[in-house]
């Protein structure tokens, strides 16, 4: 691909471009906060055994229901489908209606899941009923503020006429870390009280069952099909994130010594989920809309939208490093330097956002050919995977730059 063609591809998206990168800055400063909330709660997960595990697959399972509520409603805009009706059988309140339904199955499934794979490892952790919780009520209350962000970025986009696919995604993303933390830190003042905590889960798992059975027999098509083709993936998405908590806490020696590394993993793994979703969501558009065809070898017009998300990675991931030392040095968290920490989350952004690039394109044209919308699975699989994938690429930066 000449570099005057992607110039010139540049050039022409400039506007997409300049909202995305506002985006994803804007996002990063957010997650950068996230990062420090996680520090502030060291307390809570030590007396509360086996939280952690579940903190990754938490914070991600806002981006993933949400952040494909958003390319959903991003395709509409594109084809002229979208509109602001409350009407029961309209686009917006058949989107809706499937979004909080996901959020709080998966929130039920995440608790299951934290205490099975804590379980299988040999994690000490804290009850099944705590575990849900924490998960459904903490999930519950993060998931009503990013809904509503989410309803009022499709509404602007569409008035405004900006580019959802661009935007969305790391916003809706550094919403979900940003609130998450915090929600998951109050629901845990819930735990602890004989006959009331183990009543109010229950009550609460049996009312996430009733709304996800509802959802997945309405006689809302859109409704119906987005559940049942989202719970299995985001299935699949939940334990891929749970295992990242599980490495987290493993490795948990090489973040001690500078935990300003500690203040990196928000960012870096939703940064790197965020530029996924931002090209999942533009392969998304252009596969539906008949610009390009599901491939094994990427054509020109995808080619040209992976350039945008590596021209993102090139700009955000050293000054996110920046910022993460002058938070360090702000609070008093110790530090092996601003040139070693830049250098890692430099490297390591870059080596996740190649792998969520990758993610993103072979979900899309996957999801695609086998008749499913890439819109409801690319997100997920992005996000889930990136949080394991970004885990990875911190831990060989970390060693690469021989650190902890």
């Amino acid at each position: 691909m000449p570099r005057v063609r992607v110039l010139s591809y540049w050039r022409a998206e400039q506007r997409t471009i300049r909202q995305g990168l506002v985006a994803m800055l804007f996002a990063s400063v957010a997650m950068l906060g996230a990062g420090v909330a996680l520090g502030f709660i060291t307390d809570t997960l030590e007396s509360l055994p086996g939280l952690m595990v579940m903190v990754p697959a938490a914070i991600a399972a806002r981006g993933n229901v949400f952040g494909a509520l958003a390319s959903r409603l991003g395709t509409t805009i594109h084809a002229g489908l979208f509109t602001t009706s409350r009407e029961r059988e309209g686009v917006l309140y058949q989107n809706v209606f499937a979004a909080t339904a996901l959020t709080l199955s998966i929130s039920l499934l995440m608790a299951v899941l934290a205490k099975t794979l804590s379980e299988t490892f040999g994690i000490t952790s804290i009850s099944i009923v705590d575990f849900m919780l924490i998960s459904i009520l903490g999930g519950a209350m993060a998931s009503v503020v990013v809904l509503g962000l989410t309803v009022v970025l499709a509404v602007t986009a569409q008035r405004r006429g900006w580019d959802l696919d661009s935007v969305a995604a790391p916003l809706i993303t550094a919403a979900g870390d940003v609130l998450t933390i915090p929600a998951i830190f109050a629901a845990t003042y819930a735990v602890g009280f004989r006959w009331v905590s183990p009543s109010v889960a229950g009550v609460l798992a049996l009312v996430t069952l009733a709304l996800a059975i509802r959802a997945a027999v309405t006689d809302l098509p859109s409704t119906r099909r987005i559940v049942r083709e989202s719970l299995p993936v985001l299935t699949i998405a939940a334990a891929i994130d749970i295992l990242a908590g599980l490495m987290i806490e493993s490795r948990l020696e090489h973040f001690v010594t500078f935990p300003v590394l500690l203040i990196l993993i928000p960012p870096i793994l939703g940064d790197a989920g965020g530029l996924g979703g931002i090209l999942a969501s533009r392969l998304a558009s252009k596969l539906h809309l008949g610009v390009i065809t599901p491939r094994g070898l990427p054509e020109p017009a995808a080619l040209f939208d992976f350039s945008i998300v590596a021209l993102f990675a090139v700009v955000v991931f050293p000054l996110v490093g920046v910022a993460a030392d002058f938070v360090a040095g702000l609070f008093g968290i110790a530090s092996p330097g601003m040139g070693t920490v830049v250098a890692v989350s430099t490297l390591a952004g870059l080596l996740a956002t190649a792998a969520a690039s990758l993610v993103a394109y072979y979900a899309a044209i996957a999801t695609f050919r086998l008749g499913m919308d890439p819109d409801s699975h690319g997100i997920p699989l992005i996000t889930s995977s990136m949080d394991f994938a970004g885990v990875v690429a911190l831990i060989i930066a970390i060693l690469a730059f021989g650190i902890g």
